[in-house]
């Protein structure tokens, strides 16, 4: 028998998950337009020259093809498109949204296939923008009934010169403490032990926890100042967060802040990122260019709210059903249902399906809220019953009257208005002038 299912690295995406992928599309585009972000979408596949300079012998996450590299790190791409469209002419700091999808290969070497929003801020150093983007995730989390359900950790990584005097450090706390690593761990110390704080063993995670902090004595003027002032910025705006020492990422052009957002309970990762001044080094600029950003999985915070059993508003409910029986009546129903359409009423024609009966049971299970009945006699005579599902009454309505008594019995406020030419403009647009 054929295997429908998808690769196990792939999903299906069903209407009902796109209601809620559809919504926080809307959310986030929101939030993130109002704070000045514009949308990029970056090449879907990168040259294997660019992840060899960015990512050098790291590369077990990538997802190469024979071609190149299927994007699987939105700093990368949005930078490599900054610099290849000169995008440092414009106005400093620059800010842009995506919402794309991204390939990678997890721990266990298996593919996966992750829909990620987020932004990236490009040209500007100041700790504040680092704290606007966490302002950004607790507002939106807020806004969607999800407060107190997600925990804020924080942390410093700051710049490769301070990194090396931590790692020495950090090779001195675990010298004696060998025996309590794993086979991978080992390897880890002598590649680079700071990714020991990533462990997920409990037992190497009870040593993360005791091992020496970065903030507490390798931080030179400038970085402590710049964490100092990151964190300030958060209290002013009244986000709670914890600092948490073992919060480091494996990236070595990552520099400064870390942060991520995860569950309460189940620890799942809704947001992460953190600065990235020294990828712009990696990719050969003359002079490093500073850059912040973070992504969110969707999918988590889907969940999140399926599991606090919240419901989406349906916007997609049916005021409109017609039926009909016969060649002619669907000659009579086809203009008029495209009109009902013009006219913003969300109408759906049964079509393809000879039986009446098994017409009017699709209307019933549409949960539509009326529906329009022509039959030969109708179509010919121009009067159709038109039933209401709800109350389960009937009336003879004329053709010509059909959408008239729709839009009276539904409301013109509930009507699904949209009209694309009013997003349009032209040199011969007239201009609004000031009243």
């Amino acid at each position: 028998m054929l295997d429908y299912s998808p690769l196990p690295w792939t999903k299906d995406l069903l209407p009902e998950d796109h209601q809620y992928l559809t919504f926080l599309k809307k959310v986030f585009r929101h939030e993130l337009r109002k704070n000045w972000f514009k949308r990029i979408s970056t090449a879907i596949l990168e040259s294997k020259e660019i992840i060899d300079e960015v990512f050098g012998e790291n590369q077990e996450t990538i997802y190469k093809t024979s071609d190149g590299c299927l994007r699987s790190h939105s700093t990368v791409g949005i930078l490599r498109a900054y610099l290849e469209h000169n995008l440092s002419e414009e106005i400093q700091p620059v800010y842009y949204y995506f919402m794309d999808q991204y390939f990678n290969v997890d721990d266990n070497g298996k593919y996966s296939e992750m829909e990620r929003f987020g932004g990236e801020i490009i040209g500007e150093n100041d700790p504040i923008l680092d704290a606007i983007l966490i302002y950004i995730i607790y507002s939106i989390l807020n806004k969607i009934w999800l407060e107190d359900t997600f925990k804020i950790r924080v942390n410093s990584i700051w710049v490769e010169k301070e990194k090396i005097k931590y790692r020495e450090e950090l090779i001195s706390f675990y010298e004696n403490k060998k025996h309590l690593l794993c086979e991978d761990s080992l390897a880890l110390l002598e590649k680079d032990p700071m990714l020991l704080l990533l462990s997920q063993e409990e037992d190497e995670q009870i040593l993360a926890y005791q091992a020496p902090a970065m903030t507490s004595k390798f931080l030179k003027k400038d970085s402590k100042a710049h964490y100092l002032k990151f964190k300030e910025y958060l209290d002013l705006l009244e986000i709670p967060y914890t600092e948490d020492h073992t919060l480091v990422w494996r990236f070595s052009y990552n520099t400064h802040t870390i942060w991520d957002f995860k569950h309460t309970t189940s620890n799942e990762l809704i947001a992460l990122w953190a600065r990235h001044n020294s990828l712009s080094s990696a990719l050969w600029t003359p002079k490093e260019i500073p850059a912040t950003g973070f992504f969110a999985n969707p999918y988590v915070i889907i969940n999140m709210l399926k599991d606090k059993n919240t419901k989406l508003k349906n916007k997609d409910c049916i005021d409109l059903y017609f039926v009909q029986l016969g060649d002619e009546a669907k000659k009579v129903v086809l203009p008029i249902s495209l009109q009902a359409r013009e006219a913003w009423i969300n109408t759906v024609v049964s079509l393809g399906t000879p039986s009446m009966r098994e017409q009017m049971l699709k209307a019933n299970r549409s949960w539509s809220k009326y529906v329009v009945m022509v039959w030969l006699m109708e179509a010919r005579n121009g009067i159709f019953q038109v039933r209401n599902i709800e109350a389960w009454t009937q009336e003879e309505v004329k053709k010509e009257e059909i959408i008239p008594y729709i839009i009276e019995k539904i409301g013109a406020d509930t009507l699904d208005f949209y009209c694309p030419a009013k997003d349009l403009v032209t040199d011969d647009t007239p201009k609004k002038t000031a009243e």
